[in-house]
């Protein structure tokens, strides 16, 4: 009995931890519609910033709020600020600003897409309203990778001191 005890409140903390939560990096080369992808190593992806097209996606199945699974197991929510992209690691922070009108957000890419030629990555609806894209679908966006992983593997971008 005094064993279950000790156990018990860890296996609850346990339980606790974020849905989906992925601690490592996954850069495992994928094929879609038969074209190979190859995704950058971490330090390639610490120092991308990538000026293209966007768009956003929309996978309601009910109403908005039951939606698909992402490349990492993760449920998709109407309200999260993620995105989709071919080639960084996942799950990797980046800063997308739309380049008409200098709005920025920053999202958590935890997908892979878009895969429709010329488009650089592809935005959650409250990801692409928030830089005021979502009514025309497509913007001329700067992409920059603020930080790649997560927990113990994230793996922040540095800046130089001087």
């Amino acid at each position: 009995m005094k064993m279950v005890c000790f156990f018990l409140p860890w296996l609850l903390l346990a339980s606790c931890a974020r849905p989906g939560g992925h601690e490592g990096i996954l850069t495992k080369s994928y094929s879609v519609r038969g074209k190979r992808y190859h995704p950058m190593s971490v330090d390639a992806a610490l120092s991308y910033r990538e000026v293209g097209e966007a768009s956003w996606f929309n996978e309601s199945k009910f109403f908005g709020l039951i939606r698909g699974n992402t490349s990492l197991g993760e449920k998709v929510m109407p309200w999260h600020l993620i995105a989709a992209h071919k080639t960084l690691p996942l799950p990797c922070v980046v800063r997308v600003t739309n380049r008409a009108n200098g709005a920025s957000v920053k999202v958590r890419v935890n997908d892979r897409g878009p895969f429709i030629a010329g488009r650089i990555i592809d935005l959650s609806p409250r990801a692409a309203a928030k830089i005021g894209m979502k009514e025309r679908g497509l913007a001329t966006v700067e992409v920059e990778v603020l930080s790649v992983g997560d927990g113990a593997y994230k793996r922040k971008i540095r800046r130089g001191f001087w």
